[in-house]
C-alpha cells in the first residue's frame, strides 16, 4: 500500500500523501475463492491495492494544513506537494510550505524505498541548512502537526506484516463496505506498534487508519473523504484529518488542484535543490 498523499498521507503515496490518499484495486476471483488464513488474505489485499495504483507517473497537489489545539484554537499553513513514481522502487516526494512567514520555504524531501530505510531531508530556511532526518527521529512531529515524519515516508507492502480482521460498514460516507486490515511495521524504529486500516471493498480507498503507540495504546486516528478519480484510475482524497487521541489536538489537510503526468524528473528531487525550490 502506498502512502496517502500527502498521506498518510503517501498520507499517505508520501502523506501520507498517497496510502493517506488511497488506492484502488481489483482482486482476482481465483485468489479470493481459495481458503486463506487472515494473514494471507491481508497480504493479498495490500498487494492488489498497491499494484492497481502503479503507473501514475507523477502528480502535484496544493494543500492547506489546519492545526487545531485541544481547546479549538487554529493556525493555517499552505503547502505544495510533488510526487514522482520510481519504477522498481518506491516514490520520491517533496513538500514545500508557502505560508505563513515562519514556515515559508520549509521543505521535506523523501526518497522512499521498498527495502531498507527511507531517506528524508528537511530544509529550514531560517537556519539556511538541509538536515537529514535519521530513522530514530522519524517518529517526531512534522512542523508541529499531528503527522510524524514517518507518515510521509514509505507505506510499501514490504514494510508491514498484514492480517485481515473482518469486513464491515465503512466509517463515514466513503463506501458501504470496508475490509479491515491490521498492519504491523517491520521497522524497529517505527513509532507505531500497529495500524488498523479500513479500505472500501470496491475501490480500496482508505477511509480510516487507527494508529497505536509502542505500548499498543490508541494514539491517533486518520480519516479521509471527498475522493475523486483522476486519469481514469487513480483515487485521491480531498480531505484528511489526523486526530491525536491522547492530546485532543488535530491536523486537517485540504487538498486541491491535483495534476497528473506533469513532467517531473528525478533531478527535481535532489537534496541540493531544496534551498531554491520554485
Amino acid at each position: 500500500m502506498k502512502p496517502l498523499t500527502p498521506p498518510m498521507l503517501t498520507f499517505a503515496r508520501p502523506l501520507l500523501l498517497a496510502t493517506l490518499i488511497a488506492t484502488a484495486a481489483s482482486v482476482p476471483a481465483s485468489m479470493s475463492a481459495r481458503a486463506e488464513t487472515p494473514e494471507q488474505k491481508g497480504q493479498r489485499i495490500a498487494v492488489a491495492a498497491e499494484r492497481h495504483d502503479d503507473g501514475f507517473g507523477d502528480f502535484t497537489v496544493q494543500g492547506k494544513m489546519i492545526l487545531r489545539t485541544s481547546t479549538g484554537d487554529t493556525s493555517v499553513r499552505a503547502f505544495r506537494d510533488r510526487i514522482l513514481e520510481v519504477p522498481g522502487d518506491s516514490d520520491k516526494s517533496v513538500i514545500l510550505f508557502d505560508y505563513p512567514g515562519d514556515v515559508k520555504g520549509v521543505a521535506l524531501l523523501t526518497h522512499a524505498h521498498k527495502a531498507g530505510d527511507d531517506d528524508q531531508w528537511l530544509y529550514l530556511p531560517a537556519m539556511k541548512r538541509v538536515k537529514r532526518i535519521s530513522s530514530a527521529n522519524r517518529t517526531g512531529s512534522f512542523v508541529g502537526s499531528e503527522f510524524a515524519y514517518e507518515d510521509f515516508a514509505s507505506q510499501e507492502v514490504e514494510k508491514y506484516r498484514h492480517r485481515w480482521l473482518r469486513d464491515e460498514g465503512c466509517p463515514g460516507n466513503v463506501a458501504p463496505q470496508c475490509h479491515v486490515v491490521e498492519r504491523v511495521p517491520t521497522d524497529p524504529d517505527s513509532g507505531y506498534a500497529r495500524q488498523v486500516v479500513w479500505m472500501d471493498t470496491e475501490h480500496y480507498r482508505i477511509a480510516r487508519i487507527d494508529f497505536f503507540d509502542r505500548k499498543n495504546a490508541p494514539l491517533k486516528t486518520l480519516t479521509a473523504d471527498g475522493f475523486a478519480v483522476y486519469a481514469g484510475k487513480h483515487w485521491r482524497a480531498a480531505r484528511m484529518v489526523m486526530v491525536n487521541r491522547q492530546t485532543g489536538k488535530s491536523t486537517e489537510l485540504q487538498l486541491t488542484g491535483y495534476r497528473f503526468k506533469t513532467g517531473l524528473r528525478d533531478s527535481d528531487f535532489n537534496q541540493s535543490k531544496l534551498t531554491s525550490l520554485p
